[in-house]
């Protein structure tokens, strides 16, 4: 199953038969393999890894990072599925440290992050307080570099 995840992940547009070649198995072993990781949650969905330095536009991408208060029954998990559900948010993490969720926005332009932590976010019960960190650029993402199309600029330096 391993090996089949790490395949997916890498390389998730390949054909079962393909898989199947590579990981020395049936195409029928792969498909049941397939079927038993998602009935059981373990595959959740498929996407492409997009580099937005490639696309005329691309939406603005952010880190909020969230203080709670933890609800006496449900600890984190409540506010935490309420914030994940928002369609603004792409990820939500519960994290270690100074802070206790990491929640990846995106929006069309600043003000619509803006908009999203100030007018939702930060105004649900339980919230103590957010940090915003704007996404600049890109160097790998899920696992993939980016592909950066200007070599180094710089001029050597000598003695």
């Amino acid at each position: 199953m391993d090996a089949l995840l790490e395949l997916l992940q890498k390389e998730g547009r390949l054909s079962v038969s393909q898989m199947a070649d590579r990981l020395g198995k049936t195409e029928s072993e792969i498909e049941s393999m397939m079927s038993d990781l998602h009935d059981r949650g373990a595959i959740l969905g498929f996407s492409a890894v997009i580099d937005p330095d490639h696309l005329s536009e691309s939406p603005v991408s952010a880190l909020i990072e969230v203080k709670l208060t933890p609800e006496r029954d449900g600890g984190f998990d409540r506010i935490a599925r309420r914030i994940a559900n928002f369609g603004q948010v792409s990820s939500c993490y519960l994290m270690s440290g100074g802070y206790d969720l990491a929640v990846i926005v995106e929006g069309e332009d600043l003000r619509e992050v803006a908009r999203f932590v100030s007018e939702k976010l930060s105004t649900l019960d339980g919230v103590i307080s957010t940090a915003t960190h704007f996404q600049l650029k890109v160097y790998k993402q899920s696992g993939f570099l980016a592909t950066d199309t200007h070599e180094d600029e710089r001029l050597s330096v000598t003695p």
